[in-house]
C-alpha cells in the first residue's frame, strides 16, 4: 500500500517545491521526488549494513544524472544513450558529497550511495541546488545516520541590485555573482561560486542571505520526518573497535616525540619521514604474530590522532606552524614567464612547496569546446585544464585518466580567471595547468601561474588575479582559534577550514570554503576573508614582480587573427556554392577562416600565420562584401569572350559586359582586334546598373585618353 507524503516549501517569489516520498523506489533505504514547476528529481539513499573491515573513513558515493529526455533531447553519439558523466554532472556530485559529508557520525563508515536523477525539466529552472536538497531529503526519510538536514541554495545577484534564491538560466547569465551554499539550519557548511570582483562585504551578504532560505528549507525536511514518524531512527552500528589501553600506552610514549618532530621545522618530507621513523619504531616492540593487521591499523589509527592535536595545540598555543611560519606569514614565492618555447605564452608559479606549471594556447573558433548536455547546449571559448600528476608528491604510482578532483580544481581555478577575459576576445584560449609539486594550494596556484601565461601570452586581461588558500584550527571548546594564510597540505588535513579565495586588487572573482565543524561563526568567515584579502595582496604584488602587464605584442610564432563584422546577407556568398568560395580563399591565402550569422550580422575570424596572409583574406572578402558603385573604377579579370564583347569579373562574384564599343576609342570590327584573352585583368569603371535585371554595364575607353585620329575608320 501506498503512503505518500508531500512537504511543501515556498519561494519568495511564488514558486513551490514539493518533497514527496513513500511512492517511487521504496526499496532504497530512503527516497524522495522533488517537484518545482516541469523540474522533477529522483533522490535515492542506500548503505550497507556493515562496514569493509579496515575502514576507518566514510566511503560516501554521490551520483547526479541529468537524463535527455528530461528536457525531450536525443543523447549525441553513435549509441544515442547517456554515456560518462559530462563535466558539469561531477561538479554537481562534488557540491552535494562535500555539504553532505561532514555531517555523517566520524566513526560510521559503512558504504553509502546516493543517486539523484533529473527526470523533467522545462529548460528555465535549474536542478544543481535542487539536486542537493533532494539528497538530504532522501537521508532525512531513511535509518542511516545523518546530521543533518541540510540544503543548497543558489543565490544571485539581479540587474536591481538584489539577491535572488535559485534563479533561472536567464537570470543567471544577467548576473554578476553565481555563489553555492550548502548549509545546515545553524552553520555553514560550504561554499562555492564566481563573481564579477565583487567586496568581501557583499559576499558575506549574499551568504547571509542564502542561509535564510536554507534553513526553511532544513525546516520543512524536519517536518517531513516528524510525519513518517519512529519508522527513521537511526540504525545503530559499530564499525570501529578501541583499546584504550594502547592508547593511553601510545600517548605516553610518543607524546614528546611527536612534540619534538612538529616544531623541528623540517621540509614536507623530512618531516613525513621524522614522523614514520617514530611510528615504525614504537612498532618494532611487538612481535610479528602480536601486531595483527587490526593491531597494526588501530595503531596508524591512534598516531594520526596524536599527531592530529599534537600539531593544532602547537599552533594554538605559540602561534606558530609546522614550517616556521606565523599565523598571517606567506610561503615564499617564485615565478617565471616563458620558461618553455613553445607554447603561446607559460609560467611557472611557485609557493613554497607548491609548484604549477601553466602553459597558454591560441585558436580560433573551430578550437571551442562544444558543450552538449542535457539541458545546456553551448559553446565555450576558454578552457582550463588541470593536471594532478602522482610525482607531485613523490608518489611511485602510475598516472590515471583525469578524476573528479582535476575536474573540481581545474573548474574552480577557470571560474577565477574567466572573469577578467574580454568578452569580445577574438582568440579562443586553453590554459593547462600541471602541478609539478604540492604540498597544499595547488588550484590557487593554478590561478596564478595561469594569470603569469596569460599575460606572456599578451591576452589582455583586465587584471591580473592571485589566489590564496585559508585554513582554521580551533580548540575542542571552541573558545580559542586561529585562521591560517596559505596553508599546507597537513594543515588542510587536519584543520576545520579549506577556504580558497582568488581575485583581483578589486574584488573576488571566485571563492570555495569547505568546513569540517558545524559551528563556524559569521564573525570568523568575516575574519577569514580580510585576512584572505592581505595574502591576496602580498601574493600579487610578488606576481607582478615578474610580469607586471600583458605583452603588448603575440609572440613571433602565434598565429594571428583578424575579425571582420559583416551583413549576414553576404555570409552565402564568401562561403559560396558548397563551400568552394571560402575553401579556395583560405587555400590561396593560407589562412583559416570561420563565419557565423550571430543577430543581424555575419562573424568572421581569419586565422594565419602571418599578416600578409591574414591582409590578402581581408582584402577578398571586402571585394565579396562590396556593394557596385556607379563611377567606380575596378580591377577585373575576363572571364569570357563574344563576339560582342566580354564578360568582367570586377567583383568577386559580380560580372559586367564590357562591350566592344566600350573597348577603346576606336571603332572595333572584331574582338580578336581588342588582343584581349580570358583570364587576363583589365581596369574598367562601371558606368550603369539596370534598375530592373541589375546587370552591370562596364566601360574601358572612358578610362582611356580621346582623340580623334584614335576614332578615325
Amino acid at each position: 500500500m501506498i503512503r505518500n507524503i508531500v512537504k511543501t516549501i515556498n519561494l519568495d517569489d511564488g514558486r513551490i517545491i514539493n518533497i514527496e516520498t513513500g511512492k517511487l523506489a521504496k526499496q532504497a533505504d530512503g527516497s524522495v521526488i522533488l517537484r518545482m514547476n516541469n523540474t522533477m528529481i529522483l533522490a535515492t539513499v542506500c548503505a550497507a549494513k556493515e562496514a569493509n573491515h579496515g575502514l576507518d573513513f566514510m566511503p560516501l558515493h554521490v551520483e547526479y544524472k541529468e537524463k535527455f529526455s528530461a528536457f525531450g533531447r536525443f543523447p549525441s553519439g553513435f549509441t544515442k544513450r547517456e554515456g560518462r558523466a559530462s563535466d558539469h554532472e561531477i561538479l554537481t556530485c562534488r557540491l552535494i558529497d562535500r555539504t553532505l559529508r561532514p555531517l555523517f557520525p566520524s566513526d560510521y563508515h559503512t558504504e553509502v550511495f546516493i543517486n539523484i536523477i533529473l527526470f523533467s525539466s522545462d529548460g528555465k529552472d535549474i536542478p544543481d541546488a535542487l539536486a542537493g536538497l533532494a539528497a538530504s531529503a532522501a537521508l532525512s526519510v531513511s535509518t542511516i545516520p545523518f546530521n543533518g538536514p541540510v540544503s543548497e541554495v543558489r543565490v544571485i545577484r539581479t540587474t536591481d541590485g538584489k539577491f535572488k534564491i535559485n534563479p533561472t538560466f536567464r537570470e543567471l547569465e544577467k548576473s554578476d555573482m553565481d555563489i553555492m551554499v550548502g548549509a545546515t539550519k545553524d552553520s555553514i557548511i560550504m561554499v562555492e561560486g564566481e563573481m564579477a570582483e565583487i567586496s568581501e562585504k557583499e559576499v558575506l551578504e549574499a551568504i547571509k542571505f542564502a542561509h535564510k532560505s536554507i534553513q526553511i528549507q532544513c525546516n520543512a525536511q524536519i517536518e517531513l520526518a516528524k510525519i513518517i514518524g519512529e519508522s527513521i531512527t537511526n540504525r545503530t552500528y559499530c564499525h570501529e573497535t578501541n583499546e584504550e589501553e594502547l592508547r593511553i600506552d601510545m600517548n605516553k610514549k610518543l607524546h614528546e616525540k611527536v612534540y619534538t618532530v612538529v616544531k623541528s621545522v623540517q621540509d614536507k618530507n623530512e618531516r613525513a619521514e621524522s614522523f614514520r621513523d617514530i611510528i615504525e619504531e614504537y612498532k618494532n616492540f611487538y612481535d610479528k604474530e602480536e601486531l595483527s593487521e587490526e593491531k597494526n591499523n588501530l595503531i596508524e589509527y591512534y598516531y594520526n590522532t596524536i599527531k592530529k592535536e599534537i600539531i593544532r595545540q602547537y599552533i594554538l598555543d605559540e602561534g606558530i606552524r609546522l614550517d616556521g611560519r606565523k599565523i598571517t606569514e606567506i610561503r615564499p614565492i617564485w615565478s617565471e614567464v616563458s620558461p618553455i618555447p613553445g607554447p603561446h605564452g607559460s609560467a611557472i608559479f611557485s609557493r613554497g612547496e607548491t609548484q604549477a606549471l601553466a602553459t597558454v594556447t591560441l585558436g580560433t573558433k573551430f578550437n571551442e569546446k562544444i558543450i552538449d548536455d542535457a539541458l545546456i547546449n553551448d559553446k565555450e571559448r576558454f578552457l582550463l585544464h588541470y593536471n594532478f600528476p602522482p610525482f607531485a608528491t613523490g608518489e611511485a604510482r602510475p598516472q590515471k585518466g583525469v578524476g573528479r578532483r582535476e575536474i573540481g580544481h581545474g573548474n574552480l581555478a577557470h571560474r577565477a580567471l574567466k572573469a577578467v577575459i574580454p568578452s569580445d576576445y577574438p582568440y579562443v584560449i586553453r590554459i593547462v595547468s600541471d602541478i609539478l609539486e604540492s604540498n597544499g594550494s595547488s588550484s590557487m596556484a593554478t590561478v596564478c601561474a595561469g594569470t603569469l601565461s596569460l599575460m606572456d601570452a599578451g591576452v589582455k586581461i583586465k587584471s591580473p588575479v592571485s589566489g590564496i588558500a585559508m585554513g582554521l584550527i580551533s580548540s575542542s571548546d571552541r573558545s580559542r582559534y586561529a585562521i591560517l594564510s596559505d596553508i599546507l597540505g597537513d594543515e588542510d588535513h587536519l584543520g576545520d577550514m579549506d577556504f580558497k579565495i582568488a581575485g583581483t586588487k578589486k574584488g573576488i572573482t571566485a571563492i570555495q570554503m569547505d568546513i569540517k565543524v558545524n559551528w563556524l561563526s559569521y564573525e570568523i568567515f568575516e575574519k577569514a576573508l580580510i585576512q584572505a584579502k592581505e595574502g591576496r595582496k602580498y601574493i600579487l604584488d610578488e606576481m607582478l614582480k615578474t610580469i607586471a602587464i600583458p605583452r603588448t605584442e603575440l609572440k613571433q610564432h602565434t598565429p594571428r587573427i583578424e575579425v571582420m563584422i559583416i551583413p549576414k546577407e553576404f555570409i552565402g556568398a564568401i562561403i559560396g556554392p558548397g563551400g568552394k568560395i571560402i575553401q579556395k580563399l583560405q587555400e590561396d591565402t593560407e589562412t583559416t577562416i570561420s563565419i557565423e550569422e550571430i543577430g543581424k550580422n555575419g562573424h568572421i575570424e581569419i586565422f594565419g600565420n602571418n599578416k600578409n596572409a591574414i591582409d590578402a583574406a581581408v582584402i577578398r572578402i571586402k571585394k565579396i562584401i562590396a556593394i557596385p558603385k556607379t563611377g567606380e573604377i575596378y580591377k577585373g579579370e575576363i572571364r569570357s569572350i563574344m563576339p560582342y564583347g566580354a564578360f568582367i569579373e570586377f567583383l568577386p562574384g559580380k560580372e559586367g559586359l564590357l562591350h566592344i564599343s566600350d573597348i577603346s576609342w576606336k571603332r572595333l570590327e572584331s574582338m580578336k582586334e581588342s588582343g584581349f584573352n580570358e583570364g587576363d585583368t583589365i581596369e574598367v569603371k562601371l558606368v550603369s546598373i539596370d534598375s530592373k535585371s541589375g546587370k552591370f554595364k562596364l566601360s574601358r575607353k572612358i578610362l582611356l585618353p580621346f582623340s580623334e585620329k584614335n576614332t578615325a575608320n
